[in-house]
Formats: structure tokens, sequence, C-alpha cells
């Protein structure tokens, strides 16, 4: 394993060492091996999941007084309180103590649940993310960032709480249905448009090739995306400023996601439109039109699923949850041009509301 495949996460709580590519199981072994040596072990993960890669966990934690599975569902289904408080009910029924560590073994949703519940449980344990999923490895499992949904509204109980380890294991990429994998490249793809030019560069470049799934061709994604949340993580640990244009499409997307309420969209979709209609307030605040021209023409290339029927007030009101609001009101993650962003807090709900119904119709501007 190269030394470009491992990257360093600092953090106020210390310092998170990524792995990623392919192998990187065979190449952490000696380091898990030293994080679970006479420990009580808890996995975190999902029935899909275990029956898929179940096995790699046997010779990772072979050193570990005992091993305790806890199965949660799939999906955004797991992120919640009921779920959450009988993790922890499990956890002390079997004898977890301060010095007891967990792994997040699964996606997106099984690292955010399983990173709150490590971050809360006996007031913070320690906790490895093992992601397997393109969402997971180049988003999700990366900046400490774990949430359970309460009240309707997505993420909006949680705490950061780092892990000690991310490995993401390339091969787990082969298992995904080629949906994943493109809701997965909306989530590279806003991080390109706002943090990572060259990034957004080589999507352009090379997106029908990564949209087939191949391992081999994910995994340099994977690093240059990594590595742009790195850099903005270790600048605003807090989600205070920066960090937060990380959120650009998610203002809308989280309300596409969470009012399609038969899971028609899969997140990285609902960002994608996300990010389309951010275009449509950008161009009113002065983005020029070939930039807008050029994220949507590589967003068109994911080839999303079309939009279901919504109800305009519906939307309304889940926005008005999305955890980035201030008391003044919504704040929305607008492009000013390629690699760079702001926060916008003069977006006034009329104009949202103006817009939305045409966008709906017809998400393309052009």
């Amino acid at each position: 394993m190269s030394e470009t495949d491992r990257l360093s996460l600092r953090h106020p709580d210390g310092t998170t060492t990524i792995y990623i590519g392919n192998h990187v199981l065979e190449a952490t072994r000696g380091a898990v091996t030293r994080w679970v040596e006479g420990r009580r072990m808890f996995v975190i993960s999902t029935p899909r999941v275990l029956s898929l890669h179940g096995e790699a966990l046997d010779s990772l934690l072979s050193a570990a007084q005992a091993r305790e599975v806890l199965v949660v569902p799939e999906g955004e289904e797991a992120k919640c309180l009921e779920v959450a408080g009988s993790l922890w009910t499990e956890i002390l029924t079997r004898g977890g103590k301060r010095d007891s560590r967990l792994i997040a073994f699964g996606g997106g949703s099984v690292g955010d649940l399983g990173g709150f519940v490590a971050g809360c449980f006996l007031r913070g344990i320690e906790y490895l993310q093992m992601p397997t999923t393109l969402l997971a490895q180049v988003d999700a499992a990366l900046g400490g960032k774990t949430a359970i949904d309460c009240g309707g509204a997505k993420n909006s109980v949680g705490l950061f709480h780092h892990p000690a380890m991310v490995i993401s294991e390339a091969s787990f990429l082969s298992t995904l249905p080629k949906e994943e994998i493109r809701a997965a490249l909306a989530e590279v793809i806003k991080m390109a448009a706002l943090l990572d030019p060259l990034l957004l560069e080589r999507l352009e470049g090379r997106l029908p090739e990564l949209l087939k799934g191949d391992p081999e061709s994910l995994a340099p994604v994977v690093l240059a995306a990594a590595r742009a949340k790195v850099r903005v993580v270790q600048r605003d640990p807090g989600e205070a400023g920066e960090r937060r244009l990380l959120n650009f499409g998610h203002t809308l997307g989280h309300a596409l996601e969470a009012a399609a309420v038969d899971g028609s969209l899969r997140h990285g979709d609902a960002v994608a439109y996300g990010m389309l209609f951010a275009l449509r307030l950008a161009l009113n605040r002065g983005l020029e039109e070939a930039v807008a021209g050029r994220l949507e023409e590589l967003i068109q290339g994911l080839g999303l699923p079309p939009l279901p029927t919504y109800d305009i007030d519906v939307l309304m009101a889940l926005m008005q949850k999305d955890k980035k609001n201030q008391e003044t009101g919504l704040v929305w993650v607008l492009p000013e041009s390629v690699g760079q962003g702001k926060m916008f807090d003069d977006v006034e709900p009329d104009e949202v509301r103006d817009l939305l119904p045409a966008f709906l119709e017809h998400p393309w501007t052009a």
C-alpha cells in the first residue's frame, strides 16, 4: 500500500487515519489488531452488508476479547431514537464498558447511527468506520459528523465524534447496484464543484466509466474526494464556516428525499436535484451562465431518475427544518464560480416558492 492511500485528518480530539484503496483490509490488519486486542467489540451493521462482506471481520477481529454483532434496519429507517436506544441497551446488556470499542460497518446510515451511538454511550467510546458504499467512502464516513433523524428532519440530532480510523476497502464497491454508484457520484460532484476544480475535471472526463462501478476506476476518485474533504474539515472542524459548503444541494435535496415517502429518491439523487435548483438561485445572484451550464451538463450525465410528484407546501415546510437554518431564516449554499461557493441568508421564501413549480416540472435550466 502506497503512502498516497493513507490520509491523516487532524481534529480537536486527535487524528483519524483514513485508509483507501484495494486490499486495504489486509494492509491495515496490524493496526486494527492492535486497536481491538483484548477489547469487547460491538459491530453495528445490516443484514445485507453482513451477508455480502461479513467474513471480512473474521481476521480483523480475531484478537478481540469478544465480538458482539448488532443488526439494524437497512437505510434511513435505522437512524431514529428508537433504534439508537435499543443499541445502547444491548451494549450495556452485553457487557459494554468505557474502554469497549465499536465498528460501524455499512453505508452512510450505519455510519451516522454507529458514530452517534458510540459518541453518546458512556459519554463516548472509540469507534472505527468501515464504509461499504461509495457515498459513505467519499463523504459520510469522513469528518466526524454523526446523527439520527428526529421530527421528520434529517440529521437533526447528533454530535461531532471522530472515528479512530476509517477503512475504505474499494472491493466492497463491486457489490453496489449502479443506482447507488450514480447517487454517490452526485455527492462527489457537489464537493468538486465548490472545493476542487481538478476533481471536477476528472469527473467530466471519466463520468461514463465511473458510472459502471468498477472499483479500480473508483478508488482514485474516492481518494481525491477524501483529500478534498479532509482539507476543509481540518480548516473548519466544527462546521462554523467553510465546511458548510459541503451542504451544496442539500437544502432542497433533503426536502425532496424526505417528501418521497415511498423511498423512490435516493439521497444522492435528491442532492443532485437540489444542486440544479440551487443553480437557479445562483444565476439570480450573478453566477455566469457558462458555469451553471457546465455543472448542469455534468449532473445531467448521471442519468437521474425522474422526480416524483411533490406538494410545494410540504417541501417548503420541510426546508424550514433544515439544519443549516438560522433564526433569521433559510440558508443556501450557492456557487459563485467553479471552485468557489458562498452561504446566502438573503434568499426569501417567496423567491423559492416562485421558482419551485417550473423547476419541478422541468429541472433543467436550459
